[in-house]
């Protein structure tokens, strides 16, 4: 659980133009704007290292310091280099600790190794791996551990066989909402390519013998031929 927050010290700053921004960037600051709580939309930015260090932590909560105050944030919203990796802009959303908000969780899955089904070789795919939760914001877990270690082959695992921490409600219809399925093993598609190629080879090597048969028995005639045209 979020029971403790992760401060982040930001800068205000002004609106600026995509220039403004990049110099940001090569400074290692991120841009990012701050929204929610019956307030006006508030630019700042923040050093990329101690953001990645606050976004690392434990806790959906990060405690936003900007000169002397400070205010309680989740991560609204995160674009990221699809090359490098670096965070490149950042929203967070100011948040009453006494009132809960919705939120995505990961779901985390325990116990495939130990499943039935899967130790006579069937196959566990994991259908749904985020749920969507509503929870105080110092409830929010980091992810919502699911147990499959029970799981057969032809199983299918709902939502509702999943018991969410205290004080977290799941959202996403329980009935409907298929987490995980355990399907018979499938033949392996290499293995029935190999046995493919031999049977072709095997039928191969029989029209091939029956070829061999047949050419010697036509040479096997011919002397036979030659020798009544000389009778005749």
């Amino acid at each position: 659980m979020a029971s403790q927050t992760t401060k982040l010290s930001i800068d205000e700053r002004e609106p600026s133009s995509s220039r403004a921004t990049r110099r940001l960037r090569r400074q290692g600051l991120v841009p990012g704007v701050l929204y929610g709580g019956g307030q006006d939309p508030l630019p700042f930015a923040v050093d990329e290292r101690e953001l990645r260090h606050a976004l690392a932590a434990t806790g959906a909560v990060v405690e936003l310091q900007i000169g002397g105050s400070s205010t309680p944030a989740v991560l609204k919203d995160s674009q990221v280099h699809p090359v490098r990796g670096e965070t490149l802009h950042v929203d967070f959303l100011r948040v009453d600790l006494r009132q809960s908000i919705s939120a995505v969780v990961a779901l985390e899955f325990m116990g495939s190794d130990e499943a039935p089904g899967v130790r006579e070789g069937g196959v566990l795919e994991y259908v749904t791996r985020e749920v969507n939760i509503e929870a105080l914001p110092t409830d929010i877990p980091e992810a919502i551990q699911v147990d499959v270690s029970a799981m057969q082959i032809n199983d299918t695992l709902l939502l509702s066989a999943v018991t969410p921490p205290d004080g977290v409600t799941l959202t996403d219809d329980p009935e409907e909402t298929v987490v995980a399925t355990l399907t018979p093993p499938t033949i392996d598609a290499a293995a029935e390519e190999e046995a493919l190629e031999e049977e072709t080879e095997r039928v191969g090597e029989g029209e091939g013998e029956e070829e061999g048969g047949a050419a010697e028995a036509e040479a096997g005639e011919a002397p036979a031929d030659a020798g009544e045209s000389a009778g005749e």
